[in-house]
């Protein structure tokens, strides 16, 4: 038994992140999954021989609204086609004035306002708690951190993620509470996707790419879509840039990476084994398998 494996890193983002140069022996592939249909067929390519996996979050065509986003079956199509880490790309706004529309922040914590999403692969009949204290893996944001210094780019080492349900945006009254709490951006996809990945052992880090002040800057109104959307452009051409640059960083990675969630599931499991829901525990052979079949 070796101390590291080969990685495969799955990306979840707009659409513009796989359009890379340099991707070899693409394709996209449908992934079926036992919670429903993912937002997309998966997107499979090599870039200097390390395997990744793309999925557009929304679907190609931005077609998904946040709420509507089947996060349960993304995660699971991503475990199934074994992604063995995530990398989350994700347009936010800013919480705090030195983070200004270009920069990137390594999120680091999360706050979850979400309320009209299935948050978990588990339920009745099939019960189990994760420790979500350190949701983002050392590891992946320690190296996404090493490939921004590379490239150069204005970004954030840590940072709070408040994730609303949306999918408008929010009051100003909203904004200044979050901005009470301590929280740096803010947005509206990456909850409850970090808690399911941290349920299907996939170790997980956010890219959040601030395109705007929220609206509690006193400049807000006076943006134009114009500017926004040449933000949104310029950070798309930057993250494919950092995946390029992150991915050989990435390619060999420790056999369990125990703080990023590789075993999160090992004291996780509450309902005895005589108890369990044979329907659910047959759903659950992907992201549960490693403790469910034994």
């Amino acid at each position: 038994m070796g101390s590291s494996r080969e990685a495969v890193i799955g990306v979840i983002g707009g659409s513009g992140v796989y359009a890379m140069d340099g991707l070899e022996n693409t394709r996209w592939e449908t992934v079926d999954s036992s919670f429903g249909a993912p937002s997309d067929q998966l997107f499979f390519g090599e870039l200097d021989g390390q395997r990744l996996v793309f999925l557009p979050r929304h679907g190609r065509g931005h077609r998904l609204s946040p709420s509507d986003i089947n996060y349960r079956a993304n995660i699971d199509a991503m475990k199934r086609a074994g992604v063995t880490d995530i990398l989350s790309v994700s347009a936010v706004g800013s919480l705090k004035a030195e983070y200004a529309p270009g920069t990137f922040v390594l999120i680091d914590q999360f706050i979850d306002r979400t309320f009209a999403r299935q948050k978990s692969f588990f339920g009745t009949g099939c019960v189990a708690h994760v420790s979500m204290a350190h949701p983002v893996s050392d590891r992946l944001r320690a190296a996404l951190a090493e490939a921004c210094d590379e490239l150069k780019l204005v970004y954030a080492d840590g940072g709070t993620y408040l994730v609303m349900e949306g999918p408008q945006f929010s009051s100003q009254a909203e904004s200044e509470l979050y901005r009470s709490w301590g929280c740096d951006v803010i947005g509206m996809t990456n909850m409850p996707e970090a808690k399911l990945a941290r349920e299907a052992e996939i170790p997980y880090a956010t890219i959040a790419m601030v395109t705007d002040y929220d609206c509690w800057h006193p400049d807000h109104d006076h943006v134009t879509v114009e500017a926004v959307v040449k933000v949104l452009l310029d950070n798309a051409e930057h993250a494919r840039a950092l995946v390029r640059a992150v991915a050989p960083k990435l390619r060999q990675r420790p056999k369990v990476d125990q703080q990023g969630g590789d075993r999160a599931l090992d004291y996780a499991l509450i309902t005895h084994a005589e108890a369990r829901d044979p329907d659910l525990v047959a759903k659950l052979d992907a992201v549960a398998g490693r403790v469910l079949s034994g």
